[in-house]
């Protein structure tokens, strides 16, 4: 965005919009294995797993019923402030004392959510409907997926109509981007809008799975960092946005009978997401009387899914799914033996990384532009 386009009263500092900033297209960077390590100690990697970890605190043991209040246009950091020294009980719990997960010097405090998102910028007025516009702009997807119905073929799965709703919304994207995005960032939407198409799945192979799953917690982090969403979206983020793609991911998922992408069958932890396991056994802690063992008794998870994401997920496999949860389900089976929530979300924590941020397979399709650079982590 051009010096010139700035639109900021002379008055207030606090209604500066960001500075220039390049944005740029982002493009894919892990070729290789060895690149891993590039991976590993980038900034994204740094601010993504930064970014779940902060929503995971925030929606512990709340509802998906809870009370929320999202953003107006107050200013605020999720985590800690720049200059706090305290660390996120989230951060402490996963990664240890020494080995932290550097918010204050990466800016990932700035990030989450929504004071400016680059060092040295000045919070921006922005509308107060983002969380509703994102809402909208998923049930357009879902809309979308109505208005193309499954065509006729011989092959079971990945019905060929799914390639026409993508390239609808390949068409699409950065308009559906713009409507959520202040006019002041509109030169972030091409950035953005990437990681939107990049979250529904893949249309060569028709296929979904927790790689396009984080492109979708990418898209909403990179939206944290333009100062679109804000510390008080932190719960809609979850409970209102993510509930919504879920949803609608599931849709797709049933429609045009996606396949997973990189199943691991019977001992993976679930055919296409991962992220609600996570957040969902969050909302569980110390909850006084669901333990792990219940989400595989069926009276349990009819009665009580519809305010917690994890059973919501059971709920969703076992309509998906026949035979013995134990056979269709194995990881998830042994994960009822665990005896607290707390132990599940942290056990959780460490096979996510393991098994999806730390794979090759799932990241080489991972793109990084300015928002989430592949540059290793720096200091404010």
């Amino acid at each position: 965005m051009a010096e010139g386009e700035r639109q900021s009263p002379p008055d207030s500092s606090e209604d500066t919009p960001p500075a220039t900033q390049n944005f740029i297209i982002p493009k894919k960077e892990i070729h290789t294995v060895p690149d891993m390590g590039k991976w590993k100690r980038s900034q994204a990697y740094a601010d993504y797993i930064g970014f779940i970890l902060t929503l995971n605190e925030g929606v512990k043991g709340k509802k998906l019923t809870f009370e929320y209040k999202v953003s107006e246009v107050g200013t605020g950091w999720l985590g800690f402030s720049q200059n706090s020294s305290k660390e996120s009980p989230a951060l402490v719990a996963h990664n240890g004392p020494t080995k932290k997960i550097r918010w204050a010097n990466t800016c990932a405090a700035d990030i989450l959510l929504g004071a400016a998102s680059h060092c040295g910028r000045a919070p921006s007025v922005l509308p107060p409907q983002a969380i509703e516009k994102l809402v909208a702009l998923l049930n357009t997807l879902d809309r979308w997926i109505d208005e193309t119905p499954p065509v006729d073929q011989p092959s079971r799965f990945g019905n060929k109509a799914y390639r026409t709703w993508y390239a609808k919304l390949d068409q699409e994207a950065e308009n559906l981007v713009a409507t959520v995005v202040p006019t002041h960032l509109a030169a972030a939407v091409p950035e953005v809008a990437v990681y939107l198409k990049e979250a529904v799945g893949n249309s060569t192979r028709i296929d979904y799975g927790t790689g396009h799953e984080a492109a979708f917690a990418a898209f909403l982090c990179c939206l944290c960092k333009i100062g679109v969403l804000r510390v008080d979206d932190q719960i809609a983020i979850v409970f209102k946005v993510f509930s919504r793609y879920l949803e609608v991911m599931r849709k797709l998922q049933k429609t045009y009978r996606m396949e997973p992408a990189g199943s691991q069958g019977v001992w993976g932890l679930d055919d296409f997401q991962f992220l609600p396991f996570i957040w969902g056994s969050s909302q569980l802690i110390d909850h006084p009387f669901l333990e792990p063992r219940h989400f595989v008794d069926e009276k349990a998870v009819n009665e009580n899914h519809k305010d917690y994401m994890f059973l919501e997920c059971i709920l969703f496999i076992t309509e998906m799914k026949t035979g013995p949860f134990a056979e269709h389900s194995n990881q998830l089976w042994n994960i009822s033996a665990v005896p607290s929530w707390s132990k599940v979300n942290q056990g959780l924590i460490r096979m996510y990384k393991a098994e999806c941020l730390e794979k090759f397979p799932v990241i080489q399709h991972f793109k990084f532009g300015s928002l989430l650079p592949i540059h290793p982590v720096t200091s404010c």
